[in-house]
């Protein structure tokens, strides 16, 4: 089927790909395969994607590192958690020894940041029933924290 994301034949060049390739830059940072799979979207051959993307590699202007950085700072400052985080850069193309290496759930940043999203959500009311517990455990889970986080900022003098 011929569209946007299905050219019906591949037209684009070297030049034209590396133009694509910048602008998309240009507006954010992109892993090596995130740019692979969207140049590939736009038409591109094969081989034209992959040197396109190395020379970009070479010039440093493509960082897979720099890439979970903004990612990583990015979320965290919406308000997830590792754990999303971390699915969110899988789905992206992120190695997973890369991701191990930039993303680090047991840190000590991840209970300031739960705690300022359980503040914004539901304030310092502590929940009334064990209903209300679970709806707020279940809240923090969808956005991506731990079991033991959850448990940290639900139990913040070690109750049960």
């Amino acid at each position: 089927m011929p569209g946007k994301y299905y050219p019906s034949r591949l037209t684009v060049d070297a030049t034209e790909a590396r133009k694509i390739a910048m602008k998309m830059l240009a507006r954010r940072e992109h892993g090596h395969q995130e740019l692979c799979d969207k140049l590939l979207r736009k038409g591109c051959a094969d081989s034209i994607v992959a040197e396109t993307v190395k020379k970009l590699a070479s010039e440093r202007l493509v960082s897979d590192d720099r890439f979970m950085e903004t990612l990583i700072q990015a979320r965290r400052n919406r308000g997830y958690g590792p754990v999303r985080i971390q699915k969110e850069l899988q789905e992206k193309g992120v190695m997973p020894e890369d991701i191990a290496r930039s993303l680090d759930p047991n840190g000590p940043e991840w209970f300031e940041n739960i705690r300022r999203v359980y503040r914004k959500k539901f304030g310092q009311q502590v929940p009334k029933s064990y209903s209300e517990r679970a709806r707020r455990a279940r809240f923090l889970q969808y956005r991506g924290f731990t079991y033991d986080q959850i448990q940290q900022v639900l139990n913040p003098r070690g109750q049960d």
